[in-house]
């Protein structure tokens, strides 16, 4: 049994609202075991004999749609993979203040020229780095909620769907993966 994490999109910031009774309740019937939510914002931990990262995240999207009625990308890690983000954060030694660092996780790894060309938008104090599906941020001046460089920026521009969590939420849900 591989443990995952799975990374609902925009659930519960806009007009989409999901109970976490729900997702659970819906992952859990997909068969999938140790179901286990965190926060309010669609972040899901299960065990699967599936190995199929875009197999389970198409399910569970499936699901909502059939289900709920929801039309929600996810974005599916293994705890291997998680793991590897919150031990590779270039920015995690030089800042202190957790909310100024957060991951926008992708759903592909984007073209080179789309990360070549990615620039942040004028005058702001933001650095980021991008490496295979996830883009590690780090807000300098101030916090991702007063910023351009937000998550549909990032979409735009890398032309591929995302969906960013806070470096806290990063840590936790590694710890909760790896059980």
């Amino acid at each position: 049994m591989t443990r995952y994490v799975a990374l609902l999109r925009g659930v519960n910031v806009g007009s989409t609202r999901l109970a976490m009774a729900d997702l659970r309740r819906l992952v859990t019937d997909l068969g999938h075991e140790d179901v286990k939510t965190y926060l309010q914002s669609g972040n899901v931990v299960f065990g699967s004999t599936v190995r199929d990262a875009e197999r389970l995240a198409a399910g569970i999207e499936r699901a909502l749609a059939d289900e709920l009625g929801l039309s929600v990308p996810v974005l599916v890690r293994s705890a291997r993979e998680l793991a590897a983000v919150a031990g590779g954060n270039p920015y995690a030694e030089r800042e202190d203040d957790a909310t100024r660092l957060l991951v926008a996780f992708l759903a592909t790894a984007p073209k080179r020229s789309t990360v070549d060309a990615l620039t942040v938008p004028g005058g702001e104090n933001v650095a980021f780095t991008v490496t295979g599906r996830e883009v590690y941020l780090h807000y300098a001046d101030g916090g991702y909620g007063r910023s351009k460089f937000t998550n549909a920026y990032l979409e735009k521009k890398l032309a591929v769907v995302a969906t960013t969590r806070n470096w806290k939420s990063v840590r936790a849900l590694a710890e909760l993966a790896a059980g």
